[in-house]
């Protein structure tokens, strides 16, 4: 019997290049027709005798593709995920959206063209994807016919293969373009209820349109979707061009005073400072200034604030040696300095440089502001020498020349202490009744080795110095 049946096959097959079969039923049994009476007529009376055998043909079933990123346009060739709108397992349909992909100009959703189960996702999100390279694995649905009928049951047989047909005739693919069957998603049209009036069958857009009773000029406008592809324009900054003019690097070799400098200061980094700062009222001050420069014009003597300060400040080291000491290089003795050698920073062309007034203890203020004037003489002058800028063991700044209230004064080695003067303001200040009056306030920040002065020293030195400079009959009282 398998050999009689496996000859016959061979023999349709052969046959079959000649002669055109028809296929149809008869009550129980197939009967096969063809146009010639070869010996496959016997052939086929002996198999009519036999128990019917069904053959059976379907389409591929579960096949999975792979979605590709189609060209977006515009030159693009990579895009990176921004967001993924289904996960492997997840069940989609055509026009679904799968995901979102930012371009350099745009951002784009992506959706399916195909019915099935998402297997695989290529990329994660932040990640780049290729124009042409998969994008996700879909396991496309199983459009054939998986009717099989049973044996010594032909009857149920013609029946499921009635359903079957049905069944095929409501899931009938239409022949058309991509843009046609977006359109008919957005509209929610059945492509199969429209008549088709292109070749083989073909439903072309101006049936699609004629159905929806549009024109073709406005085909486009189309009610919002979620399942529409919207582009969600990117602003991009237009690239312009400057043109920078390159300037060639110039060395300067460190010399002179900032060379004295760099060193200092690189030393003074190794003390460990600290800052106190206070307002001193100088009403008085100002106002005995302004009885004595009259006077002192008289002598051809210029009389600012800063001799009266020095001299006030040398009164206070007597009351505190320690302010005018020094550390020994192994750090292991305190030497406390019998002479005054008050430094004043000054600015001059070469530079900030701290000229010295030597023996502030036995000089008066006269005395001090006409060494003070000639230092500053030399100074814009350029004639500083070495005996002039050095043996200093305490310095005041004066920063209130050039604008400034408060700083912190970096502290010139060996020395232990050093304070900044800022600009004297007019300011609004409460008397001992409770008067709003008008005050000048002078503003002091004094830096420390703390290794050698502690804050309380510090801050009576400071009270001190303020005792002179807001009573300056006190301090004619201590000369």
């Amino acid at each position: 019997m398998a050999f009689a049946t496996r000859k016959w096959l061979v023999n349709l097959r052969n046959l079959n290049k000649y002669n055109k079969f028809s296929v149809s039923r008869s009550g129980s049994l197939l009967s096969w027709k063809h146009n010639s009476n070869t010996k496959i007529g016997i052939i086929e009376k002996r198999l009519l005798l036999l128990k019917p055998r069904w053959i059976h043909t379907t389409n591929i079933v579960n096949k999975t593709v792979a979605f590709k990123l189609s060209d977006i346009g515009e030159g693009i060739r990579e895009v990176v995920i921004k967001e993924w709108f289904v996960k492997e397992g997840d069940k989609v349909q055509q026009f679904d959206n799968i995901c979102e992909v930012q371009s350099d100009k745009a951002a784009v959703t992506i959706t399916s063209r195909y019915d099935g189960v998402v297997t695989k996702l290529y990329h994660a999100v932040d990640e780049t994807a290729l124009v042409g390279q998969p994008l996700v694995d879909i396991e496309l649905e199983n459009s054939g016919d998986e009717n099989v009928a049973p044996e010594n049951k032909p009857d149920d047989a013609i029946k499921d293969s009635t359903k079957a047909e049905n069944v095929n005739m409501q899931k009938v693919k239409v022949l058309t373009t991509p843009a046609v069957r977006r359109i008919a998603a957005q509209f929610k049209v059945d492509l199969s209820t429209v008549n088709a009036t292109g070749k083989n069958g073909r439903l072309l857009k101006e049936d699609l349109l004629s159905h929806l009773n549009i024109t073709a000029d406005n085909s486009n406008d189309v009610p919002k979707s979620d399942l529409s592809v919207q582009a969600i324009p990117i602003p991009v900054n237009e690239a312009s061009a400057k043109t920078e003019i390159l300037l060639q690097d110039k060395i300067v070799p460190v010399t002179g005073f900032t060379k004295a400098m760099v060193k200092s200061m690189t030393e003074a980094m190794k003390i460990p400072h600290f800052v106190f700062s206070d307002e001193y009222d100088v009403t008085k001050l100002v106002k005995a200034r302004e009885s004595l420069k009259e006077l002192v014009q008289k002598l051809n003597i210029k009389l600012t604030y800063m001799p009266v300060i020095i001299k006030a400040a040398s009164l206070s080291l007597l009351q505190y040696p320690i302010i005018n000491s020094s550390l020994d290089n192994a750090c292991d003795n305190i030497i406390y300095k019998a002479s005054h050698n008050i430094g004043v920073a000054m600015d001059t062309p070469n530079g900030l440089v701290v000229p010295v007034i030597k023996n502030v203890q036995t000089k008066s203020i006269i005395e001090i502001a006409k060494e003070l004037n000639s230092l500053q003489e030399k100074g814009s002058k350029n004639q500083l020498g070495l005996n002039d800028l050095t043996g200093g063991t305490f310095t005041i700044s004066n920063i209130g020349i050039v604008g400034g209230t408060y700083t912190k004064p970096v502290i010139l080695p060996p020395q232990v202490s050093i304070g900044a003067l800022g600009k004297i303001q007019v300011l609004p200040r409460f008397d001992s009744e409770g008067n709003v009056i008008k005050a000048h306030i002078l503003s002091v920040s004094w830096s420390a080795d703390h290794r050698v002065i502690d804050g309380v020293t510090m801050a009576r030195f400071s009270n001190q110095l303020k005792e002179y400079l807001e009573e300056p009959y006190k301090l004619l009282l201590d000369l």
